[in-house]
């Protein structure tokens, strides 16, 4: 249960990751939409919020 866990706090991790750089990239492009970079923010918290809950089962598990 822990690395089935562990493997998917990695998915969920670089999922961040990959958003984040497409966001930072976006920002450079001008012909990209407020929406598109609402979009992918919002992807971004919601990605973070499973890390943080991934990370809490693996501290409760832990033990």
């Amino acid at each position: 249960m822990k690395i089935f866990l562990m493997v998917l706090l990695a998915i969920d991790m670089l999922a961040v990751i990959v958003v984040m750089l497409v966001g930072a990239i976006g920002l450079v492009d001008a012909n990209r939409s407020g929406r598109t970079s609402n979009m992918l923010m919002r992807l971004r918290v919601g990605l973070q919020a499973v890390a943080i809950g991934l990370v809490v089962l693996l501290m409760m598990t832990g033990r």
